[in-house]
């Protein structure tokens, strides 16, 4: 069965100046029956935003199943030691439940700038991180010279993961694809439509097979706000948008679901039948933990869960 997860709301897109509801919004998506729950990562964006590990550090405290996942790390603002720490760190509070989506970012130079790294190496830095994550994680020392990364002597790192977490590679090109056919177990995309979602999830096959690998699953992650009125949801979306890349809504309109219950669900079922196992959705505009309420009513239409009992329901049986 397609599984299906949404973002945290990490970031303050809309500038409200609240802190972003994390911990509340964790737990929610656990009653309603999400199967995991992802946070964004970005040093500097134009929205105020939380460190996405710390925020799945907070939610693996207040969770039991669902799984917690990056969407995505941006590995090359990180040195690679400081990377694999978080993660074990996340994954041992998580007991097995921690999914690592990687990728390359550059939308935001400044961040780079920040970290105190060339933008043009970010992919060579993901790849040679990807080389040596799984020792890293598992507690062995790695010791390597030059690249990108420079030398590296990482010493064993503890506490190790028992076992690798899955990795989901994000992106839509070509590099993508090879990187996701080299290291992943899943491919992550956004913004492609299902019928491009298809094509290339056949190049993506023909990749892994040059690695004698099977193909990775896929996953998306999709742009999603349901309100009845459509027109309520556009503005929503365009003004989350806005705040959180700088981005014109219509830029990404097509690959965006706006709408009612049923609407929403029409959108993604056609990624279903494309062969997406995994759907991440980041709800847009103000009030995320509402948006979550109806994007389990959209899960339902879609035959991925069971109806759920609403937090005002919750409320009136109190």
């Amino acid at each position: 069965m397609t599984r299906c997860g949404v973002l945290l709301p990490t970031f303050d897109p809309l500038g409200t100046g609240e802190p972003p509801p994390v911990v509340a919004a964790a737990r929610r998506a656990e009653a309603l029956g999400f199967d995991g729950v992802w946070a964004g990562d970005h040093l500097a964006c134009p929205a105020p935003g939380l460190d996405a590990p710390s925020c799945l550090a907070a939610a693996a405290a207040v969770t039991a199943r669902v799984t917690l996942g990056l969407s995505v790390m941006l590995l090359a603002l990180r040195p690679p030691a400081w990377a694999a720490k978080q993660l074990q760190t996340i994954e041992a509070l998580a007991g097995g439940r921690l999914r690592v989506g990687v990728g390359l970012g550059g939308e935001f130079p400044q961040e780079f700038a920040a970290a105190g790294v060339p933008v043009h190496e970010r992919g060579r830095r993901v790849d040679e991180t990807l080389e040596v994550l799984a020792d890293l994680l598992g507690g062995r020392p790695v010791r390597r010279a030059g690249g990108a990364l420079g030398d590296l002597d990482v010493p064993a790192l503890r506490p190790a993961v028992a076992a690798m977490p899955p990795i989901y590679v994000g992106g839509r090109g070509e590099a993508a694809l090879r990187r996701a056919a080299r290291f992943g177990d899943a491919w992550l995309p956004m913004w492609l439509t299902a019928d491009e979602v298809a094509r290339r999830a056949e190049r993506l096959a023909a990749l892994a097979q040059e690695h004698g690998r099977p193909r990775p699953r896929l996953a998306l992650l999709v742009g999603v706000r349901v309100d009845d009125d459509v027109a309520a949801a556009r503005d929503a979306a365009a003004a989350h948008l806005r705040g959180l890349y700088g981005l014109d809504l219509e830029a990404v309109e097509r690959w965006t679901a706006l709408g009612g219950v049923a609407q929403v669900a029409e959108h993604l079922a056609a990624y279903v039948e494309a062969g997406v196992g995994e759907l991440i959705l980041m709800p847009l505009g103000a009030a995320p933990l509402a948006q979550y309420e109806r994007l389990a009513e959209v899960r339902v239409h879609l035959g991925l869960g069971r109806p759920t009992v609403s937090a005002d329901q919750e409320g009136a049986r109190a």
